[in-house]
């Protein structure tokens, strides 16, 4: 049975990016080309939006609340970009990066890892 945690509304920003997984990309780099791309205004921290796609893709679960947006578009108040990879006959996998963009320190990835570990790791 699947349980699903109400948290408090938080303009924690977001944008899900989807990657093909291929030799010699790591999954803790932003990767040249992506896919699509979705932007989530609220609730982007990994106990949130980050258990609910591991949750979607371990267990079929349905997101809601998701904006599409052209590959290309930035947003100066993210929180959070997360890359769903993905590939023919490869499990999927998802890396969460946390960006600071209002003040100068380097994005920096926290983690990488096939959906039931970020839902072990986040989902308390």
């Amino acid at each position: 049975m699947l349980i699903m945690k109400k948290y408090n509304f938080m303009s924690t920003r977001a944008q899900v990016r989807f990657a093909t997984r291929e030799d010699g990309v790591s999954f803790s780099e932003h990767p040249d080309k992506i896919h699509a791309q979705f932007y989530v205004h609220s609730d982007g921290y990994p106990e949130g939006l980050g258990v609910e796609l591991a949750q979607s893709l371990a267990y079929y679960h349905k997101l809601s609340g998701w904006e599409i947006e052209h590959v290309q578009d930035i947003h100066s108040d993210l929180d959070y970009i997360y890359y769903i990879w993905s590939d023919y006959d490869k499990s999927t996998w998802i890396s969460i990066f946390k960006t600071n963009t209002f003040n100068d320190e380097k994005e920096k990835c926290i983690f990488v890892g096939e959906p039931q570990k970020l839902i072990d790791k986040y989902d308390r």
